[in-house]
């Protein structure tokens, strides 16, 4: 009989080759190391080359996660792509993604959740395991915000980054939590991506700030739901928006012992791929190890969040 819960069972990334350092942006736009450094925390970024497209990113982190779990794409039955940075609106990434990896018999679809679109698609894809929809999904989040970047803007171009992460959702006892999600729909102004000819991103960042903060509580209510004390967390993975953001929102949690991901500072904002490649990040360090607990919570772009307690695959 299938365990009637579900879990992470593998886990991939893609970091494009490209690191760009703050001192290559100073030429760029009027800024320095120290300026980005105090302001953001990200010493480096990675930014993908013409030929690292969201689909090739996408489909390398899928691969990955892939062999991660022990299994080929003949076992996926949907892939859920989670990116806010697709070339075109029709396809969506997650079709051809799927054709890339022989996934042939698989149903695909597209979240846009902005940088919450990770912890979105996870819900997503437990939530379809658990009804007996599906047995494995695969979530691919994958980003080209240099697609978007205004190089002219200095208080978004030296957050902006590229890349890709993935996992597969299968059947588990235990290891993916309830869902806690939200909006504040009511400002979509303080992130967007005009659209009709304007594909430049824009960020209103003391504001997005102020909000970010504002989510503490419903990290408590994440834990709540999971059946998990935040001191019983091994660490604590949000989006890597900012570094300041970062350790603002999980030092709220009151929980100084728990590590916190900091991939940002080598990796820049990545959006929706930024908590995957946060959590591989961990993994390849050692912070965190099979099964424990941590909590991700994604937040940003509509304004809109979302987190969940998992297990690590």
């Amino acid at each position: 009989m299938s365990p009637a819960g579900a879990g992470l069972l593998g886990l991939g990334t893609y970091r494009p080759a490209r690191l760009v350092t703050n001192e290559e942006l100073i030429g760029v736009v009027d800024t320095s190391d120290s300026w980005i450094r105090t302001r953001t925390g990200i010493a480096t970024r990675r930014i993908a080359d013409e030929e690292e497209s969201t689909v090739a990113m996408g489909t390398s982190a899928a691969e990955k996660a892939l062999a991660s779990a022990g299994l080929t794409a003949a076992d996926v039955d949907v892939v859920i792509g989670a990116t806010c940075t697709a070339p075109s609106q029709i396809p969506g990434t997650a079709p051809q993604i799927a054709a890339r990896l022989g996934a042939s018999t698989a149903g695909t679809f597209d979240i846009n959740g902005g940088c919450a679109g990770f912890c979105y698609a996870v819900a997503t894809a437990a939530d379809m395991v658990r009804a007996g929809s599906v047995r494995h999904a695969l979530v691919v989040a994958t980003e080209r915000l240099s697609d978007y970047t205004d190089w002219s803007d200095r208080s978004t171009c030296v957050l902006l980054a590229d890349g890709a992460g993935a996992v597969v959702v299968g059947p588990a006892e235990s290891g993916i939590g309830p869902a806690v999600w939200g909006h504040d729909g009511s400002r979509p102004e303080a992130i967007q991506v005009p659209g009709r000819g304007d594909n430049a991103f824009r960020m209103e960042g003391p504001a997005v700030f102020r909000w970010a903060i504002s989510l503490v509580p419903t990290l408590r209510t994440v834990c709540e739901r999971a059946g998990v004390e935040p001191t019983e967390l091994a660490a604590i993975v949000p989006h890597q928006a900012n570094l300041r953001i970062v350790e603002a929102l999980a030092g709220g949690l009151g929980v100084p012992g728990v590590p916190i991901a900091r991939d940002v500072v080598d990796s820049g904002n990545t959006s929706a791929a930024s908590i995957p490649l946060a959590l591989d990040r961990m993994m390849e360090a050692g912070e965190v190890v099979s099964g424990d607990p941590v909590l991700l919570f994604g937040f940003g772009a509509g304004l809109t969040y979302c987190g969940q307690v998992v297990r690590c695959p």
